[in-house]
């Protein structure tokens, strides 16, 4: 699976921050309700736009995001 199929970030849509394709809905807000312990069904359930394959999306950005990102070391 290519997160990019599910996923854009656009200035003209929330600030630009990375939204599931066709809804305002963010990554950050996924990524929060999984963190609290909401399952996937009931995320799937409180918002109807997105698909199985959208949180999937939603994670396999996260992890390419951290994956890349770079560490500076505090002196």
């Amino acid at each position: 699976m290519d997160y990019k199929d599910y996923i854009e970030s656009n200035a003209d849509i929330m600030l630009g921050k990375p939204v599931i394709k066709g809804t305002r809905i963010t990554v950050a807000l996924v990524l929060q309700k999984l963190s609290e312990g909401t399952s996937p069904e009931d995320i799937l359930i409180a918002y109807p736009n997105l698909t199985r394959n959208s949180i999937n999306a939603v994670l396999a950005y996260a992890s390419d995001v951290v994956s890349n990102e770079t560490v500076i070391a505090a002196a």
